[in-house]
């Protein structure tokens, strides 16, 4: 088993994390400042996990911005002396309490027991910046994760953050908060949050996180799944859970910020079955996940089965591994790679694995569940988007209230959305194109392939004319029985309406 961490507790207090935030402040602790101090380039290659370009840059440098970035962006020791006059509010004693470094008194050196580093955001409201601590990476611990570990701001969290419909709720849940940075993303639009996790000591880094940022309205709750929150309800639930699809045997290593316990799916099965008894009316869930497609059942057909028919259903698979391709992921990401004489027994256990329950592909992506309005209809989309997005949260948002204007028929009038153009392919010497392509310059960024009448029908979509007056000047110009075209053009109406290329026009009823 992975050995578990014997660094010290973290211990939030609102006093110290307060001077340490004024520190923070005061030496101008953020992105853009770092990235000015050591450059570009060097900050790149910390992205790839190379320190040693920002080392050479601040070399001798010991201003308090370069002490502090030694010290909690690398993870690097440095002496009582610099430590403390970078930190004078806090001091040096107020970052050990914290459980952030401990003392080293016969070397005069302070050793940094975890990371804290500035994590920039893009939301409704605009650029913001948080402080985010978190433990010590690989590259500066100079080994493998303890099991314990708890993780930074990583590449799923911020999908998750871009993934989350942009709307203000009164209650929102964060499940499996880890360092608690999408409990603190969310408290810009929430009235209250509520924020879970299994790891105690994820709990405490996010405590001190909303403690350093100033942020009031999170509330922080040890426990599995939805058992800290029993009875209870919200608008909006986000989960970026430990659903990492790893063997239960008891030579695997076993990390709490990605492995949830169960065997295969099954915690993303659980949390899809179990989240509608917590969604108020009109409350959205988002989840990331994996799924397994077994034995000849497609992923999609067993998510099917696992989401309530009543609920709005919205699942878009973004890659697809086989059962190889997705051990040899994980088994590095865990520190172990082919050169080590580990890597080919953490192998056979993870093919064994997948081969007892007959699993023939691991898919990942993203759900979203709404409890709609009943008289609605509930919306069903399963979907593979392969191509890079573009304000996913906001697409999911449109199409969500796209679902809800079309419910009662296509609305009287319809304007083309701004970021849509129009492609036409013609062969050398043909006027007529053989291929009219619609697409999407932003959100899911789709391409659709339209034929003249619905391209004629998009261009004419200004809000100037009704559905009905377009589609009347249509079928003169074709040529063609007004009730065929009407019956051919209408579904296609509506798919361009879900997916964002068509909008009802301002004040159209």
């Amino acid at each position: 088993m992975t050995a578990v961490s014997d660094t010290p507790a973290i211990a939030p207090d609102p006093l110290r994390a307060s001077a340490l935030a004024a520190d923070l402040d005061a030496a101008d602790f953020r992105s853009e400042p770092l990235r000015r101090l050591w450059g570009e380039e060097a900050d790149d290659a910390l992205g790839r996990g190379l320190r040693t370009p920002i080392l050479r840059a601040v070399d001798g440098d010991s201003s308090a911005l370069a002490t502090l970035g030694r010290l909690f962006v690398l993870g690097i020791p440095q002496s009582e002396e610099v430590v403390a006059a970078a930190l004078p509010r806090v001091g040096v004693d107020g970052l050990v309490s914290l459980g952030l470094a401990v003392a080293d008194a016969a070397a005069s050196v302070i050793r940094p027991t975890a990371l804290l580093r500035p994590q920039s955001f893009v939301d409704v409201d605009g650029v913001g910046e948080w402080w985010i601590a978190s433990d010590l990476d690989e590259v500066a611990l100079g080994t493998a994760l303890p099991a314990d570990h708890v993780l930074g701001v990583g590449g799923a969290s911020r999908t998750l953050a871009e993934l989350v419909v942009p709307q203000s709720v009164n209650r929102a849940l964060d499940l499996g908060t880890g360092c608690g940075i999408q409990a603190l993303l969310v408290s810009r639009h929430a009235g209250a949050v509520v924020a879970t996790d299994i790891s105690e000591r994820a709990l405490a880094f996010g405590e001190l996180n909303a403690l350093l940022n100033g942020v009031t309205n999170i509330e922080f709750r040890h426990g599995s799944m939805f058992e800290p929150v029993a009875g209870e309800a919200f608008d909006l639930v986000v989960s970026n859970p430990p659903f990492v699809i790893t063997p239960r045997a008891g030579d695997v290593p076993a990390y709490e910020y990605r492995d949830g316990g169960l065997i295969g799916d099954a915690l993303v099965e659980q949390f899809l079955r179990t989240v509608p008894d917590h969604l108020t009316p009109g409350g959205i869930a988002q989840l990331l996940g994996n799924w397994e497609s077994r034995a000849g059942v497609a992923a999609f057909d067993r998510l099917r089965a696992w989401i309530p028919a009543d609920l709005d259903a919205w699942v878009i698979e973004r890659e697809e591994l086989s059962p190889l391709a997705y051990a040899e992921l994980w088994i590095r990401d865990g520190g172990t790679t082919p050169r080590d004489a580990g890597f080919t027994p953490l192998l056979e256990a993870w093919l064994d694995d997948f081969t007892a329950r007959d699993v023939t592909a691991i898919g990942f992506g993203y759900v979203l569940l709404r409890r709609g309005a009943a008289d609605a209809g509930a919306l069903r989309r399963f979907e593979r988007i392969r191509q890079p997005l573009s304000q996913p949260g906001r697409a999911l948002q449109g199409g969500l209230a796209a679902h809800d204007a079309i419910a009662g028929g296509i609305p009287q009038t319809l304007f083309v959305a701004g970021d849509v153009t129009e492609a036409r392919h013609l062969m050398p010497g043909n006027d007529d194109p053989s291929v009219i392509e619609l697409r999407q310059g932003g959100g899911f960024g789709r391409t659709i392939a339209v034929d003249p009448a619905l391209a004629a029908f998009v261009g004419a979509c200004d809000g100037d004319l009704t559905v009905a007056q377009i589609v009347a000047a249509l079928a003169d110009l074709f040529e063609v029985p007004l009730a065929d075209l009407w019956a051919d053009l209408e579904p296609r109406i509506r798919q361009l309406i879900l997916d964002g290329f068509l909008a009802p026009a301002p004040g159209a009823e």
